[in-house]
């Protein structure tokens, strides 16, 4: 995601708990590299299992993504 994409697209995600006082623990990882993830998955039509090392692990993605926001 370049940084122009970025700054579109950062303002419509949700801020996250921790960032709002509602006392939950910051975030692992960073949305833009969570975004990237599912970019890149969706762009190679790899399986979850498959995640590149590079991205955050499978399951957090997942689970960051509408899919596994429905899957829940």
């Amino acid at each position: 995601m370049t940084d122009a994409e970025w700054v579109v697209v950062q303002p419509l995600l949700p801020v996250p708990g921790w960032m709002q006082s509602k006392g939950r623990q910051p975030e692992a990882y960073c949305h833009r590299a969570m975004l990237d993830a599912i970019g890149h998955l969706l762009d190679n039509g790899i399986k979850w299992r498959a995640m590149p090392a590079d991205f955050p692990p499978w399951d957090r993605v997942y689970a960051f993504s509408a899919v596994g926001a429905i899957a829940a």
